[in-house]
């Protein structure tokens, strides 16, 4: 059966979807002509043929719609002369007809079967059971992926490209990873740093940091001529008092003095023998001259290879590598150019007294950490470059790397929601399984079910029934007959003649219905006849005298009776109406109490303005067409365009019809400006009744309907019906305090 309808963007139905819900057995809806009753019944007949429009059934199984509209009126009556056939089952071989209740039987057993597997794995609504199990697990996964997504975004939009906008699409990229990202899981804090370079903008190659010269100056520490007391000959005369008095550099010294002051002694002012001069020149030799020199040159070099160094380093750290760690090396240089000074003073006392040992400040320590920074500095520059070499495939690996972790972060929901998830997915499968099974047992069953009807089907019992019928409501001048292909039928005088385009509308109506509802118990073809089935009337009584009206509606509630026994193949029923007798006639139940009963739902299908509007009532909605008036004057979505009509119809049927009160003598209740108004409300629901809509009803608005509303309260109140106006108006009845 059907258990919902939604109808939009279809006939005077707006966009916005209109629904029946928790629909029952046997469902009742009125409405004027217009209002959309007939749309309704044509999205139940061909779903698929209105998109916008949905029907549910219950367990997804879809039974048989058979729907009495105008659209079957006019495709079985109008535009064809003859009617087909409706076979039906004979009743005289009973061998073959309780083979078919027994398969049916079966059907129905697996038709159950299926229901429930659909049940299960949908639910009641179609959002539950175990997909909705699926849903809920994969929505609440998608929601913990998209909490990372948001939580790294920031550093890894580059990463996340192409799944930022969607929580689904993020979900299925991280379930994707899970499944084959190999890479090595890196710490988050490497990856951001990596993430500057590799997904900020395009990078270019950086130089090497020059490689300082060092060698020279660890060289010159090792000089021997450092550790050499650089002396005199000491064979030589004078020898023995320059060791004894240690004044050999005071005596080097001196000499630049004594020979040019030819050769005078610069300290005693006595003049020296050829021998003294000859003894000096012999003390100091070509050894001593060279070692001296030696002495100088070391310094000079030591200087120039020093100054040449600190130039180089004072380079490096006016233009660093932004890889390099500069304030270190400031440091290491700060503390090399002291040892520098320290050695070059050295070296300037060895040379004003080369017969000094001297030992010069290592400068091993400091080059190795320079070289330390340099060499790391240059490490992180090749790494770069390679990089920027390789970008596209450095990007593809840090993407990699990125999601890696995001699933690290994920992967005790990710674990959670595996096992939940493949359970589930094991009971859907089974589910699933179970349920094609069935289908396919069930359609086997049904084809031979079909194959059993087709013994013992005849299209010449419905003849009889509807001739019968038409004979015992007075159709005496025409009877269906059967064509010559015996398949079919066709409507003729007692003559033979034909009298189809002969016919009255309320003939033509009845005999209309009389062939649908045979139609219910059987099939345009020689099978399908046990087939369940939903049955829609759609206003059948339209053009029928009012007994005929009431034999319809025995007919169809015998229907009822029928899906109540469940007797036969019709599960469902629907009745669309607007005429208040018949809906009276066929809703009327004696064991209904206020409320309506489980078995039915009761609609009001309106048009209040130019869309169509359905609404549920809790109980039946429709006593008596007065009634219906007070309805319309009750909804807060009264159509402002029949409003007139509706309150001229109540004003005349209570005041005058019912009490003989005359509307001159209602006025006359009311003094001065409240007068006016009560004869403009007589004088304007009689324009609105009475004439055709002209430009006046452009200006009827809510404000003029309100203000009108409120004097015909006011008529009640003034001529002591009160109680019937409040009775009428119900629960939209509004205290007003007194003025």
């Amino acid at each position: 059966m059907i258990e919902s309808i939604s109808v939009a963007d279809v006939a005077t139905f707006g966009r916005t979807p209109e629904a029946l819900n928790g629909l029952s057995d046997f469902n009742f809806l009125f409405g004027s002509n217009g209002t959309g009753k007939t749309s309704i019944s044509r999205v139940i007949a061909n779903a698929d043929g209105f998109p916008t429009c949905k029907v549910t059934w219950k367990g997804g199984t879809k039974l048989q719609p058979l729907v009495y509209n105008h659209d079957f009126v006019e495709r079985n009556f109008s535009q064809s002369v003859e009617f087909k056939g409706v076979f039906t089952l004979g009743m005289d071989q009973v061998e073959t007809l309780a083979k078919i209740d027994e398969a049916k039987a079966v059907h129905n057993g697996l038709i159950a079967k299926i229901e429930n597997l659909t049940q299960g794995l949908q639910g009641v609504d179609g959002n539950g059971g175990k997909m909705g199990e699926l849903a809920s697990l994969e929505a609440g996964i998608k929601d913990k992926c998209w909490v990372q997504k948001q939580k790294h975004d920031a550093k890894f939009q580059s990463a996340f490209e192409g799944f930022r906008g969607s929580s689904e699409k993020f979900k299925a990229k991280v379930l994707h990873e899970v499944a084959s990202n190999t890479v090595t899981l890196l710490p988050v804090t490497d990856l951001e740093i990596k993430a500057e370079t590799v997904f900020g903008p395009t990078p270019t190659t950086e130089q090497l940091v020059p490689a300082i010269e060092t060698a020279k100056l660890i060289g010159h520490e090792a000089n021997p001529i450092l550790k050499k007391r650089v002396i005199g000959k000491e064979d030589v005369d004078i020898a023995a008092m320059i060791k004894k008095l240690g004044n050999s550099d005071w005596v080097r010294e001196g000499r630049s003095f004594y020979d040019i002051n030819d050769k005078v002694c610069p300290f005693c002012q006595q003049s020296t023998t050829e021998a003294f001069a000859k003894s000096l020149n012999e003390y100091f030799d070509e050894t001593f001259v060279a070692d001296s020199k030696a002495i100088d040159d070391l310094a000079t070099n030591y200087a120039t290879d020093a100054a040449r160094l600190q130039q180089q380093l004072a380079a490096i750290i006016l233009t660093p590598s932004k890889f390099l760690d500069v304030a270190k090396l400031k440091t290491e240089k700060e503390l090399l150019d002291t040892k520098i000074t320290l050695n070059n003073q050295h070296l300037a006392g060895k040379k004003k007294e080369a017969s000094q040992v001297v030992e010069l400040e290592s400068l091993g320590n400091v080059f190795t950490a320079i070289n330390e920074l340099i060499d790391s500095a240059n490490a992180q520059v090749a790494i770069h470059n390679k990089m920027v070499t390789n970008l596209a495939a450095e990007r593809s690996t840090l993407t990699a790397q990125v999601w890696k972790f995001v699933i690290d972060e994920l992967k005790t929901d990710l674990a959670a929601y595996k096992t939940t998830k493949d359970g589930v997915d094991k009971a859907v499968k089974a589910m699933t399984g179970q349920k094609e099974k069935a289908t396919e047992e069930q359609q086997r069953i049904l084809a031979g079910i079909r194959a059993l009807e087709k013994q013992t089907t005849s299209v010449q019992p419905t003849i009889d029934g509807i001739n019968q019928l038409l004979s015992s409501f007075g159709f005496q001048g025409f009877k269906l007959a059967k064509t010559a292909s015996g398949t079919s039928y066709k409507l003729v005088r007692s003559d033979g003649s034909d009298a189809k385009n002969t016919l009255s509308e309320g003939e033509k109506t009845f005999v209309t219905f009389l062939y649908f509802y045979h139609l219910l118990k059987g099939s345009e073809s020689d099978s399908g006849m046990t087939t369940d089935r939903i049955i829609v009337f759609d206003d059948p009584v339209s053009s029928l005298d009012s007994d005929i009206l009431f034999i319809v509606g025995s007919l169809i509630k015998g229907l009822f009776d029928e899906v109540r026994a469940k007797t036969g193949h019709i599960k469902q029923i629907f009745v669309f109406t607007h005429n208040v007798y018949f809906h009276k006639e066929v809703t009327f139940n004696p064991n209904r109490r206020a409320l309506a009963m489980k078995e039915e739902t009761f609609w009001i299908v309106r048009k209040p303005e130019l869309l169509s509007k359905i609404e549920k009532h809790a109980s039946n909605p429709i006593k008596t067409s007065y009634e219906l008036l007070w309805f319309e004057v009750r909804s807060p979505e009264r159509a402002k365009l029949t409003i007139q009509n509706t309150l001229r119809r109540i004003l005349e049927n209570y005041f005058k019809i019912m009490g003989g009160v005359d509307p001159d003598s209602i006025c006359s209740m009311f003094e001065g400006k409240d007068k006016l108004i009560c004869k403009s409300l007589f004088s304007w629901v009689n324009d609105g009744s009475h004439y055709a809509h002209d430009d006046l009803y452009v200006t009827v608005d809510d404000t003029m309907v309100g203000t009108y509303l409120k004097v015909f309260r006011a008529v009640f109140e003034k001529s002591d019906h009160l109680a019937h106006y409040k009775m009428m108006m119900g629960d939209a009845f509004v205290e007003v305090p007194p003025a």
